[in-house]
């Protein structure tokens, strides 16, 4: 069969899967709305916390980064792997005691204020939308080339679909919806790459076929390096950035990871705190799968690429590259006119600009795979991201319609009156995320990497002192929270979205670039809190006592 048509049976197939889903868990209660009814097993919770954590960041732009960045990308891999090991054992569990629906509701209960609990709302909303729009410009990316449509309309496609089975199945619809994306997710990540393995090392496993010998005897890693060299680039094995910058990136990653607020209502979910501590193992498990393949995707897509057009007639090169030049993701401008696409370091030089979020995609083509490994990973490049958007729009309904509607606004609100709540906002948070993907500040995982560092900035210290603590009160924590979130939000700003007189790299302070700055607002915010508390009253005793009974085995 053709290529288009197998991506229009995967993609129909999986969305039929995902609607009767949606459809059959639909939510009735607020509860199942926001928690699902407290009653996921630990096992099907892990499979829809390793797709709500695999965003479009993961599948489509992690192993991009990589490719590109070589050793420089691998910040991603550790501060995200290490991120989720640190919320599991640190956090999960002793938020699923406490058995609120949100972490909000979370900081407003546990340091005793609705001013507290209005700031980790504001929080929230900022993280999240940050978050979801590199989603969505991973959604618009995935339909512009297998749809055949431009990124603008394929944002409004996802928009649609997302909007379908978020509003109507809330927090149960979603868990259910995610089991069944992970799964499509999963199979269409490690199919190409097993392929691909075979083909150029002769190994099926590609975590070993990434250091193995390529068909011509060298390592492939070491042809790689010499590829790199040849062209100018920075040997890929080899780092680039300063090791702070590094320290801090993968610090604000691993501590945003923390702070996650769609990541941590995911442990809510559960009948008790055993089956968090379960379905985090679980989800850990899953996760590791993916994340373990994508350097070897990253080695096997790079290699192929540059051996591919590198220095070849642009007359002669294969159907991928017009494919993907069609989305104006992919652009070769002749400089010399002698129709050779010239690949090199050298910007002056330089005749190919790819766009790094689509050399997952892409790779099945450049590998000359079957189409229906191509529409195999259609499907599961859009299972990615519309899974994680899911699971932000759910955070960003329930932050406006509980933590802000319920609990501060209008608290005698009937839970018929929330429900109907939950459903309009997220209806208005999908309006707006979809203008986001169509305008996103930089690639998807740079955009995301920014909502790990506003997560790190505000929620993290919150929850960490609000579980480890008991002299941490009201005062201190809304003070830390705006100074984190603050500093964050300006150092964003300036330095991606050019505001308040923008700068180059030159200018970053101390050298730390915006996706690490995370972790020095984090600090600011921890310095802050301890000091405003420490002049500050001591919680009221029943405050002391709920976090003595949270931390109780």
């Amino acid at each position: 069969m053709e290529q288009q048509l197998w991506i229009w049976i995967m993609v129909g197939v999986s969305f039929a899967i995902y609607i009767g889903i949606a459809i059959w868990s639909h939510a009735s209660s607020t509860k199942e709305f926001y928690v699902a009814g407290e009653g996921v097993s630990p096992i099907a919770n892990g499979m829809a916390t390793a797709a709500d954590w695999m965003s479009a960041a993961s599948f489509i732009s992690m192993a991009g980064i990589i490719s590109f960045a070589g050793y420089d990308g691998s910040v991603y891999l550790m501060g995200w792997t290490g991120g989720y090991v640190l919320l599991a054992l640190l956090l999960a569990p002793y938020l699923r005691k406490f058995g609120k629906f949100t972490v909000p509701d979370f900081i407003g209960d546990r340091y005793y204020s609705n001013t507290a609990r209005a700031v980790a709302v504001f929080c929230a909303l900022i993280v999240s939308f940050t978050y979801i729009a590199g989603q969505m410009r991973g959604v618009g990316l995935v339909f512009s080339r297998y749809l055949t449509v431009d990124i603008n309309t394929g944002v409004l496609i996802g928009m649609g679909i997302v909007l379908f089975y978020a509003v109507l199945g809330g927090m149960k619809g979603i868990t259910y919806t995610q089991v069944a994306q992970y799964c499509v997710l999963i199979f269409a990540f490690l199919v190409p790459a097993i392929f691909i393995s075979m083909i150029m090392t002769g190994m099926p496993i590609p975590q070993f076929g990434m250091g193995s010998k390529a068909a011509d005897g060298i390592y492939l890693l070491e042809k790689l390096d010499g590829l790199h060299k040849e062209l100018g680039f920075h040997q890929y094995t080899s780092g680039s950035k300063s090791k702070l910058d590094v320290f801090l990136i993968t610090a604000a990653l691993m501590l945003g990871t923390a702070g996650l607020p769609h990541v941590i209502v995911r442990f809510f979910t559960v009948k008790k705190v055993r089956d968090a501590r379960k379905s985090a193992g679980w989800a850990l498990l899953f996760i590791a799968i993916l994340y373990t393949t994508a350097p070897a995707i990253a080695v096997f897509a790079r290699t192929n690429l540059i051996q591919t057009v590198s220095n070849k007639s642009y007359e002669t090169l294969p159907e991928w590259f017009s494919n993907w030049e069609s989305t104006g993701l992919l652009k070769f401008t002749d400089k010399n006119q002698d129709g050779l696409v010239q690949y090199v370091a050298d910007p002056r030089i330089n005749e190919l600009v790819i766009d790094k979020d689509i050399i997952v995609m892409a790779n099945p083509e450049i590998a000359n795979l079957p189409n229906w490994v191509i529409g195999l990973m259609a499907a599961g490049a859009l299972a990615a991201a519309l899974s994680t958007a899911a699971g932000l729009l759910l955070v960003i309904s329930s932050s406006v319609s509980h933590d802000l509607l319920k609990k501060i606004v209008y608290p005698s609100i009937s839970e018929k009156g929330e429900l109907i709540a939950a459903r309009i906002s997220a209806l208005f948070a999908v309006i707006l995320a979809g203008y986001f993907g169509i305008n996103p500040p930089d690639f998807v995982a740079a955009t995301v990497a920014l909502a790990f560092g506003l997560a790190a900035a505000s929620f993290f210290p919150a929850i960490v002192m609000g579980i480890f603590s008991k002299r941490m009160n009201k005062e201190g924590v809304i003070s830390g929270m705006v100074v984190g979130i603050s500093l964050m939000l300006f150092y964003m700003m300036k330095f991606k979205l050019d505001f308040f007189g923008g700068g180059t790299n030159e200018d970053w302070w101390f050298g730390v670039s915006p996706e690490g700055f995370g972790t020095l607002a984090m600090c600011a915010n921890i310095l802050v809190a301890i000091l405003v508390a420490s002049q500050t009253q001591i919680p009221p005793k029943k405050v002391q006592l709920m976090v003595d009974e949270i931390r109780k085995p």
